[in-house]
């Protein structure tokens, strides 16, 4: 099993930086590929980003490209989003997800562990 614990959500406003963490544990952190996924109220959950278990590739939406960075420190067990220039359009929750040896793509049925989500709301 792995546990999965986003932080960092909250209320800003439209141009604002925000970051999420999302800690892991349970089994060997570097076995496993993450992605962020996100689902705002009255649609889908969509895809944001996704790293690989090895760190060496990432994956973006269109939407979020040029925007949000994912990243991973293995030393800490987290995997961040670093999400700058938010727009309204990002205001959603947003879930971390992991998956043994994934390479971080956006297939939410490759990813096994869920976390329980953080609320990221942007205001104008």
């Amino acid at each position: 099993q792995v546990q999965l614990v986003e932080s960092g959500g909250g209320l800003v406003q439209a141009g604002d930086s925000l970051r999420l963490s999302c800690a892991a544990s349970g089994r060997t952190f570097s076995d496993y590929g993450f992605a962020w996924f996100r689902q705002a109220t009255g649609k889908e959950r969509e895809f944001v980003a996704g790293i690989s278990y090895t760190g060496r590739r990432t994956y973006y939406a269109d939407s979020v490209k040029g925007r949000f960075t994912i990243s991973r420190d293995n030393a800490k067990n987290t995997v961040y989003l670093q999400m700058n220039v938010l727009k309204l359009e990002d205001t959603a929750v947003y879930y971390c997800a992991a998956g043994y040896g994934v390479a971080g793509g956006d297939r939410s049925n490759e990813y096994n562990y869920w976390g329980q989500g953080t609320q990221v709301t942007v205001s104008s």
